[in-house]
């Protein structure tokens, strides 16, 4: 996974990662060239980052995620908020400002949560060197004008479980050169190490290196490297991370309607990689849920158009025939797909757990697309 490129129906971002000790503040990723193992077909739009600890409102369209100020919080308010506030959260799979991860990271800063990131070790320089120098300041900048901030980057490539599982070959890589300490367990000891603890883990990413091929031609080597990158990937992350997780915290991952419908050209193995992500969601909610009162859920996010999804070559066309079908007439948003995150994780849905939560417009209830020429006639 080291090396291929990213594809999953949910193209959230590429994969930068910035190195261990990375403080970042100036949070706006550069938009990497190529799909990554962190983009996914479903990430797209652009959501921005927000100051962590400022009281702010993110709106888009009709919906709205509010985070309470002291002030507020003590003397009432006229809406139902998301606080997050003193929760941390561990987002994997940010390498630019386009994807739903970053939508994500934007709406749970917007609610008070504090943000840690992992990004794919090769994209680290592009990443850390477009946060410095405040390239995508803009999308971080809230509704208030304060920016979100991203307290710490890990540099992350989680098809590697621990050191012992990494190739000579992705050792040698001079993409991985200069960083350090970047498979799941390592990391997960880092965040330890530096934060103790941490309340939220969202999975956002996928990789289907043969994804522009048809399943009856996809290889075994190809297959199984979708069902590592996208759905085992979460396993590692949270059998890794639990341990380090407050009681009653949540997480949360991506997937795609072509886990359970067929979709035409998305192949390599990757709707059976989002079946195996939704499958396991179900398990992992009662495991982790009875071992430590964490919560499961994924989301199921609607087609939207980010470098990661162009890759594959016809998300535009998955815009259009959402549009035209879905029940909801209008294109979808990455921020619609960052609130409904931010509800997902909070105390608002302590009682949710084990869940697919679509977010798509209501497409996935379609079982006949409506602009079909057959209709016509």
């Amino acid at each position: 996974m080291g090396a291929s490129a990213t594809f999953s129906m949910q193209i959230a971002a590429a994969r930068p990662c910035i190195s261990n000790s990375t403080r970042v503040s100036t949070s706006k990723i550069a938009p990497l060239a190529r799909a990554s193992f962190w983009g996914s077909y479903h990430a797209i739009a652009s959501p921005k980052l927000v100051s962590s600890r400022s009281p702010v409102t993110v709106s888009t369209g009709k919906f709205i995620t509010r985070a309470m100020s002291q002030d507020t919080a003590s003397t009432g308010s006229n809406g139902l908020p998301i606080d997050l506030r003193g929760k941390r959260a561990f987002i994997a799979g940010i390498a630019d400002d386009n994807g739903y991860g970053w939508a994500i990271a934007k709406a749970l800063a917007a609610a008070g949560a504090e943000i840690l990131v992992g990004t794919w070790v090769p994209a680290l320089n592009i990443f850390e060197t477009s946060l410095r120098r405040g390239k995508f300041d803009e999308s971080r900048k809230l509704p208030n004008g304060s920016l979100m901030e991203i307290t710490k980057v890990y540099p992350l490539d989680a098809v590697f479980d621990s050191p012992e599982d990494v190739p000579e070959d992705i050792k040698t890589n001079k993409r991985y050169a200069g960083s350090s300490n970047w498979t799941v367990k390592e990391v997960a000891e880092l965040v330890k190490n530096d934060f103790g603890t941490i309340d939220i883990l969202v999975h956002s990413l996928a990789n289907g290196p043969e994804v522009s091929k048809p399943l009856l031609e996809t290889s075994r080597k190809g297959y199984l490297a979708a069902i590592s990158a996208s759905s085992y990937s979460f396993v590692s992350l949270l059998q890794h991370f639990l341990p380090i997780m407050n009681p009653g915290g949540a997480t949360l991952s991506l997937t795609y309607i072509a886990s359970e419908r067929t979709i035409p050209g998305y192949g390599g193995g990757m709707s059976s990689a989002k079946a195996a992500l939704e499958s396991d969601t179900r398990v992992l909610a009662f495991e982790a849920g009875r071992k430590g009162n964490i919560r499961v859920n994924t989301i199921s996010a609607g087609p939207l158009g980010s470098r990661a999804a162009k890759a594959i070559g016809f998300i535009e066309k998955m815009i259009d025939y959402s549009y035209a079908n879905a029940p909801i007439k209008k294109e979808l948003s990455a921020d619609e797909v960052g609130n409904a995150a931010a509800f997902l994780v909070s105390p608002l849905a302590s009682a949710v757990t084990g869940s697919v939560v679509y977010v798509d417009n209501g497409l996935h209830t379609m079982g006949l697309a409506i602009d079909s020429p057959t209709l016509a006639l």
